[in-house]
């Protein structure tokens, strides 16, 4: 409940700052800096989900997975909207990293490192703010 509503907070500080941004270089640039921040909340929330699908990979294999799809749903929503060259690498470096976790679910392995998901998705978070 606590990190729930920490993570509220940040996602209206990042909006914040993404809105005061956007009004300096103009309306487009506000727009298209909330739908990354918005997206990259989304993907926030599929991490949450993945780290605990992976808690309770032997009770639910398929979790993971979801949680691992709904990330790069939302990877394509903010590639498909960029044209910002340090958004697009760390959609792709989150992309690369979710691959990873993916094979080694499907290699047998019931307690992947997600961590690199987790940095990954903390860095577009990051640029999504700049």
């Amino acid at each position: 409940m606590a990190a729930s509503r920490r993570r509220g907070r940040l996602t209206v500080v990042v909006a914040t700052a993404a809105l005061a941004a956007g009004l300096v270089s103009g309306c487009g640039t506000v727009g298209k800096a909330l739908d990354c921040v918005q997206t990259a909340d989304s993907i926030a929330d599929s991490v949450t989900d993945l780290q605990q699908a992976v808690e309770n990979a032997a009770d639910d294999p398929a979790r993971a997975d979801s949680a691992l799809d709904s990330i790069r749903k939302n990877l394509r929503k903010i590639g498909d909207k960029t044209d910002n060259t340090d958004v697009n690498k760390a959609v792709d470096h989150l992309g690369r990293a979710v691959d990873h976790v993916r094979t080694a679910i499907r290699n047998g392995d019931r307690t992947p490192d997600v961590s690199p998901v987790t940095d990954a998705a903390g860095e577009l978070t990051k640029v999504c703010t700049k």
